[in-house]
């Protein structure tokens, strides 16, 4: 049987739309989202006012996301609307980002394997709980993928390479300045230029806030904090060797001995 004009295997579509994929996420810059000693900290380098790769979603529960802006703007919309109609028609402690991810999952997966093109997207849903062992991060690619991450995440742009150098300096507990100073080390490469607080977009989800977890931090108030996370990191600097000249030897009767014969 003779196969017709313009066959593909449905594993090489599937391996065409992931490729198409993974280019599209790659083209942005990356997000990250890790634990610190009160909460869960987002950071992400973003110039522009108006489109948040950060946003709210419920009260414990943060959502943050890398790709097509107007694709990852549609999956938080449909957060948003399942946790409120969750939260209202049973109870608002029933909305957790667990059932979050896997709505995404679902979606996300069902959109890669029936549509022709794939979005173009991957999300972190992340839930801050009681305690630092009762925070949840979970990282979800444009296949439906879910992935429970342990302490930190990185989505975007050069994942990998962000996510080792975030490793070198991640510890648990960490105070936010510590964290945030970490997180911006991670997503500058080496030898390049921090960006400024005004093209930064952070965010955290603060377990000692009452009801709404969700904080954005900026202006004046994202300025000190970087201040500080510089001040607390900075090494101290060693001892200045003295370099000061020895004092010249002099003659007997007190003068300055140049050397010379004379």
């Amino acid at each position: 049987m003779s196969m017709p004009f313009g066959y593909a295997s449905p594993e090489q579509i599937m391996r065409d739309r992931a490729e198409y994929a993974r280019k599209g996420i790659a083209r942005g810059r990356s997000v990250v989202v890790m634990q610190y000693a009160d909460g869960i900290l987002f950071v992400a380098p973003n110039p522009s006012k108006a489109l948040h790769k950060i946003s709210e979603i419920y009260d414990r529960i943060g959502f943050a996301a890398v790709g097509r802006y107007n694709e990852f703007e549609s999956l938080r919309l449909a957060g948003i609307r399942y946790a409120d109609i969750n939260g209202y028609t049973f109870n608002r402690s029933d909305v957790t980002g667990r059932g979050l991810a896997n709505l995404y999952a679902q979606q996300l997966g069902m959109i890669f394997t029936e549509s022709i093109k794939s979005l173009e997207v991957e999300i972190v849903v992340a839930e801050v709980g009681e305690s630092q062992a009762e925070d949840q991060i979970y990282r979800l690619t444009f296949d439906g993928s879910v992935f429970d991450e342990q302490g930190m995440a990185v989505i975007g742009g050069q994942a990998e390479a962000v996510a080792s150098r975030l490793k070198e300096r991640y510890k648990d507990n960490m105070p936010l300045p510590e964290a945030l100073e970490a997180a911006l080390v991670a997503l500058t490469e080496p030898g390049g230029e921090r960006p400024p607080a005004t093209q930064l977009e952070v965010a955290v989800l603060d377990r000692g806030r009452e009801h709404r977890k969700f904080l954005r931090l900026t202006g004046p108030r994202l300025e000190r904090l970087l201040k500080t996370a510089k001040s607390e990191t900075k090494p101290d600097k060693p001892a200045a060797e003295d370099v000061s000249l020895p004092e010249p030897p002099t003659a007997p009767d007190g003068d300055i001995d140049t050397g010379s014969a004379e």
